[in-house]
């Protein structure tokens, strides 16, 4: 792939960037589209995105299964949230809680910061890719067994996650390494 430039990403990139233009200004006019391809070239030139090599396909079935795992999880976060809310009682307590990972994906590191961040009561508040650690803001979670439990639901979404042949989806890097 490296020595081999696929016009069909950047084309689209260019197709997508000019859409949002022309959906950001409201109207379709002649002067929207010209600006937005524009803009969208101007973009794509000025910052291109790094290859992606890959050692597999993604699986769709899986994808889809963790799909409806993550909006599972999300149904059930609000509810609980919202129960944490209005109840009586004492303020709710958090804590930051460190994750580790065997896997050094940076597509997997970035799925799992997604389905985390999009799940109420838990925001990411810092990841290191090479390490394979997160730090998440966990609202509820003020004992030592609700992190680990915390800490379990962590390492099943990464297993789910794995399943999808995300892991194989890797970022090439050039000659001085840089992404």
């Amino acid at each position: 792939m490296r020595g081999r430039v696929r016009p069909g990403p950047r084309l689209l990139r260019l197709a997508w960037l000019t859409l949002v233009w022309i959906l950001l200004w409201g109207t379709f006019s002649w002067a929207n589209l010209i600006g937005g391809i524009a803009v969208a070239l101007f973009v794509v030139l000025l910052f291109p995105l790094p290859g992606i090599a890959s050692g597999g396909r993604l699986r769709p079935l899986g994808l889809a299964r963790v799909g409806l795992r993550i909006a599972g999880e999300l149904v059930v976060s609000s509810l609980q949230v919202a129960w944490q809310s209005i109840r009586p009682g004492p303020p709710i307590r958090s804590s930051v809680v460190e994750v580790t990972f065997e896997e050094r994906s940076e597509l997997l590191m970035a799925a799992l910061v997604e389905a985390l961040s999009l799940v109420p009561g838990s925001v990411v508040v810092d990841a290191d890719a090479e390490r394979g650690v997160l730090w998440v803001h966990v609202l509820g979670a003020d004992s030592d067994a609700e992190v680990e439990e915390f800490r379990a639901q962590v390492r099943s979404l990464e297993k789910s996650l794995l399943t999808t042949g995300i892991a194989a989806v890797r970022v090439e890097r050039d000659e001085e390494g840089v992404a």
